[in-house]
């Protein structure tokens, strides 16, 4: 028993040395977050037919379209901050059908991707504007999971009242 007491005790070690260490926690747990609800928005966004894609639930707000196209436009105002570059593609007044904006949508969230992909700890503590305010660069691209998340749940909403089950509850494989 001693005998393997000890070999589990020394494999833990080895194992605990070999294990890769995470040099940014936050930016990569705050990444994660974001790219759940990337995933989820990009599927239910190629999943709603090109019909629904007027459709209101009442006629003074945005149309499924107009929501999917503003959470492209907040992808790039967001993360586009962070980066230090402003970038305005006023995706909502200019795009219409299904196939543009689903492309726009993914560029966005590539856009931002790469924001991600440059940003450490770090970079990440590094004081910025936005809206008049002065935040961290983390902070402004956790305001865009946030905000895309806020837009999401709005999508789940369209999506429920056309009888078409969001991405995020579907069943998994």
């Amino acid at each position: 028993m001693k005998y393997i007491t000890l070999l589990l005790l020394a494999s833990s070690a080895l194992f605990a040395q070999n294990a890769p260490v995470d040099s940014n926690p936050l930016v990569n747990s705050n990444k994660m977050l974001f790219a759940i609800v990337k995933d989820s928005a990009v599927r239910s966004a190629e999943k709603v037919p090109e019909d629904v894609w007027s459709f209101k639930p009442t006629p003074e707000i945005r149309s499924w379209g107009q929501l999917v196209a503003h959470l492209v436009d907040g992808q790039y105002e967001f993360c586009s901050a962070a980066a230090g570059k402003p970038v305005d593609k006023n995706i909502e007044k200019t795009l219409k059908t299904k196939a543009e904006i689903v492309t726009a949508l993914k560029e966005a969230f590539a856009y931002c991707d790469g924001v991600w992909a440059g940003m450490t700890d770090a970079t990440a503590a590094q004081p910025i504007s936005l809206f008049g305010m002065k935040m961290t660069k983390l902070s402004v691209m956790s305001f865009n999971t946030a905000h895309s998340n806020e837009h999401y749940g709005n999508m789940v909403t369209y999506m429920r009242l056309k009888g078409i089950v969001p991405a995020s509850s579907e069943p998994r494989k």
